[in-house]
């Protein structure tokens, strides 16, 4: 495997970073996870803009500018002959003990394409049973939900942890007010009477990229689209319910905190846009080269 850092692709044996770096001493930084459908990278410009965005309210310099970003990224994907896979893109502020940032120069960036398999494929087709877990997303006015930051998903792991203990498949995880947020590594969207309805992004949630695609594809496809404010009582009640992620798609979820959800089983608009996604990320993307 062939590891892209700082402008130089490098075995994986020989891939090292500081122990200084500000990204493995305090989370410092900001990432991206890119998946690759037959040779193609799945919204390229989408993520890239993203990790700008993210970079620029954290105030690190990327070290190359958005052209250069993207060409490393298809770069790494090509040295490691990825057709179908993950891209993982990771930036930190760069080298330096202490946690002030005004000293630290020389932002890391880190490209790595392999493969990534986050759910079984009968899951898809059976769905999954999540629970609710105790760990909350933190409150939008202290950590900016739309910066994928690094040191943000340490609650996420403790809920995924959570998930585990228990044996489901996922982690439901509310705001601090008790509402509906989002699972530890996807969105959440329910069905209720036809319509789709998601969380909106300021009570802490990620604006993830499949997400928006979802939203898009359903409103071609002339199902309504609402982001609302959500309790259980609206998971546990909806017709149907799935996540969505970069690493997951689109995957049902069947059983909520022991309660079936609808008929217990992926239901009719889910399962049609599993199927639009799947044709759209066929055909939509930017080739590797």
């Amino acid at each position: 495997m062939q590891i892209y850092i700082n402008g130089e692709l490098v075995p994986d044996a020989q891939a090292k970073v500081s122990v200084f770096d500000h990204g493995l001493l305090y989370g410092d930084g900001a990432f991206e996870g890119i998946r690759v459908y037959g040779g193609r990278v799945f919204k390229l410009r989408e993520h890239v803009d993203r990790l700008f965005r993210s970079a620029h309210h954290l105030a690190i310099t990327v070290p190359v500018d958005r052209e250069g970003l993207a060409e490393a990224i298809l770069r790494t994907a090509r040295a490691n002959g990825i057709v179908d896979g993950y891209v993982r893109v990771t930036l930190t502020r760069g080298i330096g003990l202490g946690l002030d940032p005004k000293n630290i120069k020389n932002p890391t960036l880190v490209i790595i394409a392999s493969q990534l398999a986050l759910y079984p494929q009968e899951m898809y087709e059976t769905g999954l049973e999540i629970v609710t877990v105790s760990t909350r997303v933190p409150q939008a006015q202290a950590i900016e939900p739309r910066i994928k930051s690094l040191g943000k998903y340490i609650g996420n792991i403790l809920a995924k942890m959570e998930a585990n203990r228990v044996g489901a498949g996922e982690g439901l995880m509310l705001n601090c007010d008790g509402y509906v947020a989002e699972a530890t590594g996807d969105n959440v969207f329910i069905v209720r009477e036809g319509a789709l309805l998601t969380p909106p992004p300021h009570i802490g949630i990620l604006e993830g990229i499949t997400r928006g695609t979802v939203i898009e594809l359903a409103r071609k496809l002339g199902i309504p689209v609402s982001e609302q404010l959500m309790t259980l009582y609206d998971v546990y009640n909806a017709d149907e319910c799935f996540l969505t992620g970069t690493a997951a798609e689109v995957i049902p979820a069947v059983k909520v905190d022991g309660r079936a959800i609808g008929s217990g089983r992926p239901g009719p608009v889910t399962q049609r846009l599993i199927a639009e996604f799947r044709a759209f990320v066929a055909e939509e993307g930017v080739p590797i080269g």
